[in-house]
């Protein structure tokens, strides 16, 4: 564990978050996506109003891996998240291939959320009377036009929240601040103002039968039992944010207490307002009106503000709307910044080329690792569907979560003495049941991000050895050496002492 230390000691990343901008980080990521977007496609094409269990389930699966994460974050205090967990337990080759899966939960989860803040903004601007033409709006699987089509607001805004994010992790945090604290007031909005319109009719029945859906091309199996599993899998793409908190332990004032603390905090008070907020949708409007082919077409793009609107109260989805336009910003922030940490820690290894570790002298960010990304993020939101790419996050997030209940299981026996500030109640039990549940919510994802996904993983066990292994630092000097090498003089840390929360 030693080798934790050195890089800890080395960082040159600056200490300024406390526990409440952690957690600010935290909910910043996980409200968003699951409340603003999937809630649409989780009522309808899997699990009616029932939706509101299917938030229960993944929550719950959600605290067995937090747990998991607050142990290892109060031994670990490093930057790269899940990363850097297995690879002070389980070995190298598992920290690469949990490591690429990231780039799942991370990257495409970036993408994805790219993808609904250009479907809240276009119904922004079209409130205003404002339209931008198809071809500009529309990947090339969705446009029914002819001739070439991008989504331009998705590739714009991430060039927008890149650019944020190289000025400084401290001023992004302030920013996502501000976000969080406009985006959890219109989350207790649409709670508070939508019991006022809910038909209990629309919950009758609450678990619909199983029935045949249409989705693209295809038809599958939705509702019931089955549905409610389903829509658990499918929505766990809203629950990313919990872990991203782990991924900023490098920038934390103390990390070993405050990332655990934001960590249960943020998953706690997300989860109780996705179950709340699905609740008064499912109630509000029935989810059979968010068929993409039905009367309201555009509707599962931007549920919560459609269903205001069919209840005849267009000035809250005024609301709304802004709300969802600028608090989607604070999600693709973190989920961006949580991306480029993990690659910090990869690169720090020797397993990717060093330039994701190059740190800038000024602004102390990893503003290469950062640009590359916002061009190949910005590039694929452009041009590809959201279902894919949510679904795709959903694998990386539960491929992630289950590698660490099996990782912290596995230090616990191999260094028991270690010392740690959090420790997971009943870790066998707790880690069976996350394993065994993120295993089941896998296995009911749909066959493509199955597919898509293994297919993605084998690519970065090619990958790996066909480079990785022969650049790593870990082969090349030995494990207690491996974050020592190539590392700048140690500078002062840097902590924000009026940001001592």
């Amino acid at each position: 564990m030693s080798a934790f230390d050195d890089d800890v000691k080395t960082s040159q990343l600056k200490r300024v978050l406390g526990k409440w901008s952690l957690t600010a980080i935290g909910i910043g990521a996980i409200i968003g996506g699951g409340i603003f977007v999937l809630t649409g496609t989780g009522a309808y094409y899997h699990a009616g109003p029932a939706l509101a269990l299917s938030f229960v389930i993944a929550g719950i699966a959600c605290v067995f891996a937090a747990l998991c994460y607050s142990e290892f974050a109060s031994i670990l205090p490093v930057e790269g998240s899940a990363y850097a967990y297995a690879y002070g337990t389980v070995g190298e080759i598992f920290a690469w291939i949990i490591g690429w899966g990231l780039i799942l939960e991370y990257a495409m989860g970036s993408m994805t959320v790219a993808v609904s803040w250009s479907g809240y903004f276009n119904k922004l601007l079209k409130m205003f009377g404002l339209h931008l033409p198809d071809y500009l709006t529309s990947d090339p699987a969705s446009y029914t036009g002819e001739g070439f089509s991008m989504n331009l607001p998705a590739f714009c805004i991430v060039l927008v929240v890149i650019s944020i994010l190289i000025q400084g992790t401290k001023e992004a945090a302030k920013a996502n601040n501000l976000i969080v604290i406009m985006k959890v007031s219109a989350v207790l909005f649409v709670i508070i103002a939508g019991v006022f319109f809910i038909n209990t009719a629309n919950w009758d029945p609450f678990i619909p039968a199983p029935q045949l859906v249409k989705e693209g091309d295809t038809l599958k199996e939705a509702y019931g039992i089955q549905g409610i599993i389903s829509g658990a899998a499918a929505i766990f793409f809203a629950y990313v944010g919990f872990d991203a908190v782990s991924t900023q332990a490098g920038e934390a004032i103390n990390p070993k207490k405050d990332v655990p603390f934001a960590i249960i905090t943020s998953l706690l008070v997300c989860t109780v307002l996705y179950i709340l907020v699905s609740l008064v949708l499912t109630g509000m409007m029935h989810y059979s009106d968010f068929n993409p082919q039905g009367k309201y077409p555009d509707a599962i793009k931007a549920p919560v503000a459609y269903a205001f609107d069919i209840a005849g109260q267009g000035w809250a989805g005024y609301i709304i709307t802004i709300a969802a336009t600028i608090g989607l910003i604070s999600v693709l922030m973190v989920m961006i910044m949580g991306q480029s940490r993990i690659f910090l820690g990869m690169s720090k290894d020797g397993l990717i080329p060093k330039l994701f570790s190059d740190i800038h002298p000024v602004k102390k960010t990893p503003a290469k690792s950062l640009m590359i990304l916002g061009v190949l993020i910005a590039t694929v939101a452009a041009f590809t569907p959201i279902s894919k790419l949510a679904d795709m996050t959903s694998f990386g997030t539960l491929f992630a979560f289950t590698m660490v209940c099996v990782a912290v299981w596995i230090l616990r026996k191999k260094e028991p003495n270690l010392p740690r500030n959090f420790k997971v109640p009943a870790l066998p039990v707790i880690a069976t049941l996350g394993i065994l549940i993120n295993v089941y919510l896998i296995w009911n994802l749909s066959h493509d991000a199955k597919l898509l996904s293994t297919g993605w993983l084998v690519l970065g066990v090619i990958i790996y050895f066909a480079y990785s292994l022969h650049h790593s630092k870990l082969h090349k000097k030995g494990y207690g050496e491996t974050f020592k090498a190539e590392q700048q003089p140690l500078e002062d840390v840097e902590v924000d002492i009026d940001n001592k929360d």
